[in-house]
């Protein structure tokens, strides 16, 4: 299940309204040379169908224009077709039930590619595209690709090789684009400390190091070394972002024992708990005292609320990659108006394990696009990805699209800006969450009560109440028993010690 970050993520990824219109003289002209003629008869008119999970109007308006709209005017003959599995407007009308079971979006989207009238192209997220792949729902790229000499050597190493992994080492899917994060550092901190700044390729405990050397102050004046995010949350919710990468699970793939004491975890927690009590990093109660920026005159609008990096109070930062939208527009604000603070930064790759060399972190593939094996235009459907994932329409979206595109010929940094673009792309992504591990909480809703009960131990950690022995232990014994209770009854109402939000360690990639 998915954590704060991601829901952020999918809800600017998926169905943002995109800010600007291509010009259709421009998709026609640039976008014809690289179209193919399909396996229809040149001129007959037929239909292709691209199936999504979730959809509603809204959705389809966006989708239109951001994957299809092109396609459909250097292919006249084609009629696209959108269905989806599930509708959007049902799940966003429920009222909210913890106890009610959710809809498996997964069957749904099965049925949908089995059905009478299946879907010739399906496009979804990494997790979804993994399972259609172990499932033998959707063809592999790899014949189409050597057949008609399609250039993926372009593709970003972060996409092309997190697209491998998801087929065990076969291609299942194309992606036009991709969401992805970095580490951002405040320049003028590092010099100030006299500390060399931090570079591609650290792993975690060098990361750290730095972090705590730059760190220093009291109070208002305090300076951060580290912040696992802009949007700060709950210190227990990093240690579930922190253990992404390592694959950590709290439960084995049953939901019947708890596996969080151990060694692994307990690393993260100690690791953890040591970044918040030596005040490394920042909470929520740090931007309230002092953290909220500057108020403009007779407003109290101020876009860069509680940006405490852009207040010079963050050495080091993970965040996405729209990320440097908001600086320049800061740094252009500050030029007619000295309150406005700027930051001179620099970017470079997300912080790794040692265990996991060159595998990164929040790397979002959420626009995969495969050919379902029950097609009635499979020819159809490989040519409509060929077009979006060509360097023509990477070159007209990287001017359009607020995602990265997925051509490394194309990734250029924005607004004439000069940043090291290739940390947002080299690292491989952490693989998607087991669909086992998904489907358990489909199963047994009431497994998020483990949260509250987890949230809980690591604030006694915080307040050293309890060692990360003592609260690990009790969060095994805990854990286990609300396990058993789950697996007698599923769907049990809440007795008042679970919460929503994502499970403990099920992170993306976790």
């Amino acid at each position: 299940m998915e954590s704060k970050s991601v829901r952020r993520a999918k809800s600017k990824i998926i169905w943002k309204a995109s800010s600007m219109a291509l010009s259709a003289a421009l998709l026609a002209s640039s976008l014809a040379a690289c179209s193919q003629e399909s396996g229809n008869d040149v001129g007959k008119r037929h239909v292709l169908r691209i199936g999504v999970v979730s959809s509603n109007a809204d959705n389809d308006q966006y989708f239109r224009q951001q994957f299809t709209d092109g396609y459909e005017l250097t292919h006249p003959d084609v009629d696209i077709e959108i269905v989806a599995a599930t509708n959007a407007d049902d799940q966003r009308m429920d009222e909210p039930d913890p106890n009610k079971k959710q809809p498996d979006f997964y069957e749904k989207t099965k049925e949908l590619m089995k059905g009478s009238n299946p879907p010739d192209v399906v496009v979804m997220d990494s997790g979804v595209i993994r399972s259609l792949a172990r499932d033998n729902l959707i063809q592999k790229l790899d014949p189409y690709i050597q057949d008609k000499e399609f250039d993926i050597d372009d593709i970003v190493p972060t996409v092309i090789e997190g697209i491998k992994t998801l087929g065990d080492g076969a291609i299942y899917a194309l992606t036009p684009t991709f969401s992805s994060s970095a580490l951002f550092y405040n320049k003028k901190l590092f010099a100030d400390a006299g500390v060399q700044p931090p570079t591609d390729n650290m792993t975690w405990p060098d990361a750290i190091h730095l972090a705590k050397r730059v760190a220093k102050g009291s109070g208002k004046d305090r300076v951060f070394g580290f912040s696992f995010d802009r949007y700060l949350s709950d210190p227990y919710w990093d240690s579930g972002t922190y253990a992404g990468q390592l694959h950590l699970n709290v439960f084995d793939n049953k939901a019947e024992k708890m596996t969080v004491d151990s060694p692994q975890w307990k690393r993260v927690w100690t690791d953890l708990a040591d970044l918040y009590l030596t005040k490394t990093v920042p909470t929520q109660e740090d931007v309230n005292n002092g953290g909220g920026g500057i108020v403009r005159d007779g407003h109290d609008n101020n876009p860069f609320q509680g940006d405490l990096f852009l207040q010079g109070r963050v050495s080091m930062m993970i965040t996405d990659y729209n990320y440097v939208t908001q600086l320049s527009t800061a740094k252009d604000a500050a030029a007619n108006n000295p309150k406005i603070p700027s930051v001179d930064w620099g970017v470079v790759t997300m912080p790794q394990f040692s265990e996991l060399p060159g595998v990164g972190g929040r790397v979002y593939l959420s626009n995969l696009m495969a050919i379902n094996v029950n097609a009635q235009n499979p020819d159809d459907a490989w040519d409509f990805i060929a077009f979006d994932n060509s360097k023509e329409w990477a070159k007209l979206k990287s001017r359009s699209t607020y995602e990265m595109v997925a051509r490394k010929s194309f990734l250029k940094p924005k607004d004439g800006l000069n940043y090291n673009i290739a940390a947002f792309y080299t690292l491989k992504p952490v693989s998607p969450q087991e669909p086992a591990i998904r489907q358990l909480f489909l199963d047994k809703p009431n497994l998020y009560q483990l949260d509250t009960i987890a949230q809980q131990l690591f604030l006694d950690v915080l307040q050293k109440k309890k060692t990360v022995d003592e609260a690990l232990k009790e969060l095994q014994t805990k854990g286990d028993a609300l396990l058993q209770q789950i697996k007698t009854n599923p769907n049990r109402p809440s007795d008042g010690t679970g919460g929503g939000g994502s499970p403990i360690g099920i992170k993306p990639g976790g």
